[in-house]
């Protein structure tokens, strides 16, 4: 069976020029080469594109994956930051249903520079610094960058050699993007008073990143220190210093919180987590709980979540107890949970039911059910853990879950 690589392409010289490449490399190879391709649905001109790259994919002899991005960008709301976020999620969920692992993207050395320049402009620290990665794995696909060290003149020369037709997109140019607005008129002056410039500015990325790699690493020695997994030891937290203790927060908050700790969160909890009273910190979707001595994270009550929607119904029997499901609270996974999926059966960690069940990492991230005392009650994917069980003659309900289509 071929391995299947995907290739994202806009229709753009970058991405056209690296299908192309991938082409011709997996020539003999036991290797598939798939174009996935992103309708994003904001410009008139988009819909060329989609026969452009169809065309070209039809030219070649590849499969061709296509999807339109529905809806719009909020009030206020940054259609970069839109277009990208819906573009990754696109991706990904064409990627799992073509059966691909791995994700190859045009991104080059320019594109690392201007990532790094708009990363510092707006006040990011080496994590922001270190721009884009070479390759990181997400929802259960790699995805990779080969060309982050080519400069942009070896791919113009590239496409130029091999008469690639591409398309042009008139929002590279315009100046309501700060990208845009960098590109056109920030670098070329920076390149004129530089010189490589981009070549620099992208040496300084893989510096940060290096540099973002020894703080990962000492944040998991202290959260290995102030964490049961499931909360922190505030008396242990703050025996750590100031420096420390704001990136521990922020590290395991980051495994937490779909979108991380902000900046604004993580300087109130360094300025009020130090007292002893119960207090709550609202963030995103949920909620921050100290209580004695120890910080978690919970659900916030009638929040939605992420993945899909627990649905309940009165039964006989196989439910949980409806008293139980009054206090109940949803927990992000933590690492260390153990689920039983029958009865005399024994109880499991988490990674090996999912593994058993067959369910892809992407399909593991919605929030576990936790009773009032801690007992876990029911895994979105698995069901309700059978020591949950209500006994009989006990008003209970049974519960599933629809994952988000």
């Amino acid at each position: 069976m071929k391995r299947i690589v995907a290739v994202a392409v806009s229709g753009g010289r970058d991405s056209i020029a690296l299908l192309h490449c991938t082409r011709r490399a997996a020539v003999g190879a036991d290797i598939e080469v798939l174009a996935l391709h992103v309708h994003h649905n904001l410009l008139p001109e988009a819909d060329t594109w989609v026969d452009l790259v169809e065309r070209t994919c039809s030219r070649w002899k590849l499969r061709c994956a296509v999807q339109r991005l529905m809806g719009k960008p909020g009030k206020g709301e940054s259609v970069e930051a839109w277009a990208r976020q819906g573009r990754y999620r696109a991706l990904a969920a064409m990627a799992h249903a073509q059966g691909a692992g791995l994700v190859l993207l045009a991104q080059h050395r320019r594109d690392q520079a201007e990532t790094f320049l708009l990363q510092a402009l707006r006040g990011a620290g080496p994590a922001g610094l270190a721009a884009m990665p070479r390759q990181v794995e997400r929802a259960g696909i790699v995805w990779a960058r080969p060309w982050l060290d080519v400069p942009d003149a070896a791919i113009d020369a590239y496409a130029r050699r091999h008469r690639l037709r591409v398309v042009l997109d008139p929002s590279n140019a315009d100046p309501r993007y700060a990208r845009s607005r960098l590109r056109t008129q920030v670098m070329p002056a920076l390149r004129q008073a530089f010189g490589d410039v981009d070549g620099l500015l992208a040496a300084s990325a893989a510096r940060n990143a290096e540099a973002q790699a020894v703080v990962d690493e000492a944040a998991q020695e202290d959260i290995a220190v102030v964490s049961d997994g499931s909360s922190i030891d505030l008396a242990a937290w703050g025996a750590l210093s100031d420096a420390r203790r704001r990136n521990v927060l922020r590290a395991w908050l980051g495994e937490r919180l779909p979108g991380g700790a902000s900046q604004s969160l993580l300087e109130r909890l360094a300025q009020e987590l130090p007292g002893r009273a119960p207090a709550r910190w609202p963030c995103e979707g949920a909620t921050l709980r100290r209580y004695r001595g120890r910080l978690e994270l919970v659900a916030s009550p009638g929040a939605p979540l992420p993945g899909g929607e627990l649905r309940s119904i009165r039964v006989d029997a196989g439910g949980i107890a409806v008293d139980v499901l009054r206090d109940a609270q949803w927990r992000v996974r933590s690492g260390g949970e153990r689920f039983q999926r029958a009865p005399g059966t024994p109880p499991r960690s988490l990674k090996k039911q999912f593994q058993a069940a067959g369910l892809a990492a992407w399909q593991r991230d919605a929030p576990l059910l936790f009773s009032a005392d801690g007992r876990l009650l029911f895994v979105p994917g698995l069901g309700i853990d059978s020591r949950a069980l209500a006994a009989p003659g006990e008003a209970q309900c049974a519960l599933s879950w629809e994952r988000a289509r």
